[in-house]
This record gives C-alpha cells, sequence and structure tokens, in this order.
C-alpha cells in the first residue's frame, strides 16, 4: 500500500487510495450514469429563463442603442418571453 510520502504506483493502489474525487476506475460508471440522466426540469427551466432574460436584455439594448426600440422593462420581458417560448419548445424535441 502506498504511504502518504509516496504515490500509488499500480492501479490496484490507486483504487485503494479514498478520494472525493472520481478516479480513473469511475470513469466507466461516470459516464454511463451521466448519459442515462436526463437532469431535473426545475434547474432547465430556471437556466433558460435567466438566459433567455439576459439574452433579450442584450438584444433590446442593442436595438436602443441603434434607435430601433426602447430599452424598457415591457421590452426586455416581452424578448424573453419569446426566447423562453422559442427555446423551450426547441428543447422538447
Amino acid at each position: 500500500m502506498a504511504s502518504e510520502s509516496n504515490p500509488p504506483n499500480t492501479a490496484k493502489e490507486l483504487r485503494a487510495v479514498p478520494s472525493v474525487f472520481v478516479g480513473m476506475s469511475d470513469a466507466n460508471g461516470f459516464e454511463e450514469g451521466a448519459s442515462g440522466s436526463q437532469g431535473d426540469p426545475r434547474v432547465l427551466i430556471a437556466m433558460n429563463v435567466v438566459l433567455s432574460t439576459v439574452f433579450a436584455a442584450t438584444i433590446v439594448w442593442g436595438l436602443s442603442v441603434i434607435g430601433a426600440a426602447e430599452l424598457t422593462a415591457i421590452n426586455v420581458a416581452t424578448g424573453a418571453i419569446l426566447l423562453f417560448a422559442l427555446t423551450y419548445a426547441i428543447t422538447l424535441q
């Protein structure tokens, strides 16, 4: 067994070392778990809301710079709702 001063030299010693990180021996298990996971829909919806709002604010700000629209909360909210609906519809497929 490897001591604290000597790093593990073999795969057997590496598997015996306790760690909070995923080791090389767990790579297949992690890959299987990650590929089969759909994620929490609430997290996906929250990320969609935040990112759609930020992107809509950026678009409305850019339009206000060129004089095509005013930078108001209603314009940002409208853009965010449209972007949210579009991305939600696309990701359902």
